[in-house]
């Protein structure tokens, strides 16, 4: 058995314990703050995670956890292996007293420093969803070889950044049943798909409208991500911009048509704002600034099974001068041409069925409503 420093995101004792897949306070009497002298811990410029290099005079504050078992050691080098560290002797003072433990240094030093590192505002901005991310990556673990399961960890910590826009953001029950504590019950999950996407098996019952309780049932549920939508629009020339894609949905649908007029869209990034993502996806798919966002509707895709939701926005734009051409990023694989129209032109796609992604036609027909008023004040 060995003992094990940790100057990062491990300091926080929930990650740890999502990682060794213990529960709550298992760990307590075997963890004690040490520093390692000599080193200094600060932010990854523009990242939410810290990087640490030797720096005389300077002492890096963390943890060391004690008697680390074969187990808990495989599986803090999967969660930890894929990104460029190796375990490496270090000496560290506990307690006043120097001792010998193993770290997760870094096997190069091409990052760049940022401020330097607080553990209480990472926790504050990102502790929830690294809890959540470091249990799925681990529970990938069968599945995938530690470079894979760190590929999807952004993705990961997306799906619990959307988790945490709901509950900031619930909507409200003006008409529609009001939840309280009690009236759903989850009962179990069993073991789903779990990939880029998830698919949830689990039994629950609820309240009734007529004050009985349901029955206990099985159902399942789509995981998906939040997911930030624009519809560029130019008021002056009354044009907007549509991109086309192949759409797998159609592909495996058996559709002869797969390809597909949408809106620019986009996931959310964790941490990031839905109008952040509508800016950011405009200029990766079209090169397009966009000017002033303004929100239409905030809507889920398809709430009977899946948790992917929609943040959409019109972004007014001069498209006078701009050239159609292919974008997206390479590195994702996306192949999508941008259309400029006018907006009756557009209309006419609905009318004759060739626009047929729910999501375009539903802002097409906001916008509309909202033409007139757009128009007035260009």
């Amino acid at each position: 058995m060995s003992d094990l420093f940790f100057y990062g995101t491990l300091c926080h004792v929930p990650v740890l314990e999502a990682v060794l897949g213990v529960g709550p306070n298992a760990l307590s009497e075997r963890l004690n703050p040490a520093v390692l002298p000599d080193h200094r811990v600060s932010w990854v410029k523009d990242q939410p995670y810290p990087m640490i290099e030797k720096a005389p005079g300077h002492t890096a504050p963390g943890v060391i956890l004690e008697a680390v078992t074969e187990d808990e050691e495989d599986r803090l080098r999967y969660y930890e292996g894929a990104f460029s560290y190796h375990l490496s002797e270090v000496t560290v003072v506990e307690s006043g007293t120097e001792t010998t433990a193993l770290c997760f240094y870094p096997m190069s030093h091409d990052q760049t420093r940022g401020a330097e590192w607080v553990l209480g505002d990472w926790v504050r901005g990102w502790g929830e969803m690294a809890v959540g991310a470091a249990r799925d990556v681990m529970a990938r673990r069968a599945r995938y070889d530690a470079e894979t399961a760190a590929s999807l960890r952004p993705f990961l910590m997306a799906r619990h950044w959307s988790r945490m826009i709901a509950r900031a953001n619930p909507g409200p029950t003006t008409r529609r049943h009001k939840n309280t504590a009690g009236d759903v019950t989850l009962h179990e999950r069993a073991e789903g798909y779990r990939g880029f996407f998830e698919l949830a098996e689990f039994r629950f019952d609820h309240q009734r409208f007529d004050g009985t309780r349901s029955p206990r049932v099985m159902r399942e549920a789509f995981l998906a991500f939040d997911a930030a939508l624009v519809l560029p629009y130019d008021p002056a020339s009354d044009q907007i911009l549509l991109v086309e894609q192949l759409r797998f949905g159609p592909l495996w649908r058996d559709d002869p048509q797969p390809w597909v007029f949408e809106p620019i869209a986009g996931l959310v990034d964790a941490g990031e704002e839905p109008a952040d993502t509508a800016r950011r996806e405009a200029m990766e798919e079209s090169g397009l600034r966009l000017g002033a966002l303004e929100p239409m509707v905030r809507v889920y895709a398809s709430p009977g099974y899946s948790t992917e939701f929609f943040h959409c926005f019109l972004g007014v734009v001069d498209l006078s001068e701009f050239t159609a051409s292919s974008g997206g990023l390479a590195s994702e694989h996306e192949d999508i041409r941008s259309h400029v129209m006018p907006f009756d032109a557009a209309m006419g796609l609905v009318r004759s069925g060739e626009i047929n992604a729910g999501p375009l036609v539903m802002m097409l027909y906001w916008l509309a409503a909202e033409r007139g008023r757009l128009r007035a004040s260009a």
